[in-house]
């Protein structure tokens, strides 16, 4: 019996380290880094869950760059942050060996006389860790970017050496996770950075105009948007947008500067002419505005309603009525003609559009209801006044309706009240 437990015992050990040799010859890290790349990712975690980490050759700094990876690839952002992190301090301490060449087998007789030399690149281990530690900061900076740590983001970016400043964007990540945290100057600086190392990027430029523009120092932002437009070549929309935010900005001067050099650059583009006649209607200048709007319509009929009633604003009546006979929205068409002969008092001419408006179901509108009232009214003939103003339903118009009406009864008791 006791010989019998001997030989179980015997059979239980190696059974053991036939299993122990089995998983030892298996490489779950190189499994588990297919399985990440195919997308299986349960698979992979699996495999990392039969590593042995007790065993003398396992490799700490790869199993937790793994693991890193996985997490990041299933949004677990926080795991990857603590998973690279120790992949860092692992890969810090960790021995970098020369991976192992097969040579060919000599020939015991050569046909050259010599030797051929060996050109096998020498193994510089500080090199290699150098490289790996690069990349892994590179992944520390995506996952914290993820969970909006950007100062450590940032960090990881400047530990990554020359990986983190290998592309602009980088530089301009930089910049964007400092202004997050309102470390303007950081921001600012990041992107000078990127520009000296790479002076023909010009987004950088771009994202420095904005944070100088809302940093209010508007001049210098300004400057920085003329040396990125030259950069460019930029074209009317570009020019548009820097005047909008000089704009938002109350710069309303300098938004004039930029958008008369774009008016100068693009003669054909009409948004330019538009939005700097809008800039000078702010500034009251109202001839010059009906001027842009007729300059851009010419361009754009679109914007031919807005040249008409900037016209009739300033009463350049002439013109406003030219350029309304150019205007192909007939309904837009008719209630512009119809205020022009308001404000000249031509009210026979508004009656004579009586039967486009109904046409067009322009009376359902009580403003233009009124306006047709109140010409009757003007021309004396106070039944279809009366008659048209009993139709209005607006509180205010009907205000003034009653007014014009109890107007009309004086008119009608005694005729000498309406000379």
């Amino acid at each position: 019996m006791k010989k019998f437990i001997q030989i179980l015992l015997l059979i239980s050990i190696t059974t053991s380290l036939i299993a122990k040799e089995k998983n030892a010859l298996v490489d779950h890290l190189a499994i588990a880094t297919l399985m990440i790349y195919d997308g299986k990712y349960n698979i992979a975690n699996d495999e990392l869950a039969l590593v042995d980490k007790e065993d003398i050759n396992f490799d700490k700094a790869k199993y937790f760059t793994i693991k890193g990876v996985l997490s990041s690839k299933t949004g677990d952002y926080k795991g990857a942050v603590e998973n690279y992190n120790k992949a860092i301090e692992a890969t810090k301490v960790k021995v970098f060996k020369a991976p192992k060449i097969v040579t060919k087998e000599k020939y015991l007789f050569s046909i050259a006389s010599s030797e051929p030399k060996d050109k096998t690149p020498k193994f510089n281990a500080l090199q290699v860790k150098k490289e790996k530690l690069e990349k892994l900061y590179m992944y520390l900076s995506q996952s914290y970017f993820k969970i909006k740590e950007y100062e450590n983001t940032a960090l990881s970016l400047d530990l990554a050496g020359d990986k983190g400043r290998e592309r602009a964007s980088l530089f301009a990540l930089r910049a964007e996770c400092y202004w997050k945290i309102k470390q303007y100057s950081n921001a600012i600086d990041a992107l000078n950075r990127g520009s000296k190392i790479f002076p023909k990027d010009t987004t950088l430029l771009k994202q420095k105009f904005y944070y100088l523009a809302d940093l209010g120092l508007y001049q210098t932002a300004i400057d920085n948007a003329k040396i990125y437009m030259d950069k460019t070549h930029a074209d009317a929309n570009e020019y548009i947008i820097l005047a909008q935010l000089l704009l938002e900005a109350k710069q309303v001067d300098e938004a004039i500067k930029i958008l008369e050099i774009a008016k100068a650059k693009f003669p054909n583009n009409a948004k330019s002419k538009i939005l700097l006649g809008h800039v000078y209607l702010k500034k009251e200048m109202q001839h010059t505005t009906a001027y842009m709007f007729k300059r851009a319509a010419y361009k754009d009929t679109t914007y031919m309603k807005d040249a008409v009633e900037m016209h009739r604003r300033i009463k350049d009546y002439p013109h406003a009525i030219f350029l309304n006979s150019q205007i192909s929205d007939k309904i837009e068409k008719l209630k512009q003609k119809l205020a022009i002969h308001i404000d000249r008092g031509e009210f026979e001419k508004v009656i004579g559009l009586k039967n486009a408006l109904e046409r067009y179901n322009l009376l359902k509108d009580d403003n233009i209801r009124y306006a047709l009232a109140y010409s009757y009214y003007m021309s004396k003939d106070y039944d279809k006044a009366e008659n048209n103003l009993k139709k209005i339903k607006n509180d205010d118009l009907f205000k003034k309706a009653t007014i014009i009406r109890t107007n009309i009864e004086k008119c009608r008791n005694n005729s000498m009240e309406c000379i």
